[in-house]
């Protein structure tokens, strides 16, 4: 049976939504990675080597350089990271607004959504804000997206864990964000262990970027199940 305009509507901005977040990610990887290299002592003269361990990701967008509590900070390319960030956030919000009432369980999607928005914000505030620009600012902008990613992450798969189609994904999607959101509180106590400030940081963030890939790219390529074919199912979760 052909499908009606409206599923084809349907069908784009799904796809469009999920295009947009994989390029928010994609980005803000290879701009986390690009502005590393920067700190190469090889490239760039007497800079300090950029650590994963003892370094904020932060540190990356610095814009002076200096001693901030604990480590010395340089970052030449830092013009990358924060635009990297601040597109990160624009094209979160853009796809969340795409994929508005078009996710599977419309209650818990809708609730998500918003989550993963206010994360967009968030991402924004941390690249227009540098830490040594405006630590107060930028500070509460990681903390908005830390929060409200991992949060939206695991509130979208609470519901699709009470869809037929969608417990393996829903699970995977709790996993993934009450993994980021215990990080996260590791981090904020300062409990960092063998992963130090560096590491333990990274896996607030990781989970939630490694969703957004393998779930968006599942949606591109029209993988069976929740997603299949692009289109998610209209039904609502039961209560």
């Amino acid at each position: 049976m052909p499908s009606s305009p409206g599923d084809r509507v349907n069908r784009l901005s799904v796809r469009a939504g999920a295009t947009l977040w994989v390029l928010g990610v994609a980005g803000f990887l290879f701009g986390m990675g690009v502005t590393q290299l920067g700190w190469d002592p090889l490239r760039s003269g007497p800079t300090p080597v950029y650590s994963l361990l003892h370094n904020y990701i932060s540190d990356l967008g610095a814009v002076s350089c200096g001693p901030l509590p604990g480590r010395y900070v340089c970052s030449p390319w830092h013009e990358v990271f924060d635009l990297s960030a601040v597109a990160l956030g624009i094209l979160l919000i853009l796809g969340s607004a795409l994929l508005w009432d078009r996710l599977p369980g419309p209650r818990s999607s809708s609730v998500g959504l918003v989550f993963l928005l206010l994360a967009g914000l968030g991402a924004m505030g941390v690249g227009l804000f540098p830490e040594d620009v405006n630590l107060t600012v930028h500070s509460a902008s990681a903390a908005v997206a830390f929060l409200f990613a991992n949060q939206g992450v695991l509130v979208l798969g609470i519901g699709w864990s009470r869809l037929s189609q969608g417990r393996t994904w829903g699970a995977y999607s709790i996993v993934s964000g009450l993994v980021g959101l215990l990080a996260l509180g590791l981090f904020g106590l300062k409990a960092y262990g063998l992963l130090y400030v560096g590491g333990m940081e990274r896996l607030v963030v990781a989970p939630v970027l490694l969703w957004t890939i393998w779930g968006d790219v599942g949606v591109l390529v029209g993988r069976r199940g929740l997603f299949a074919g692009g289109l998610a199912p209209k039904d609502p979760a039961p209560p």
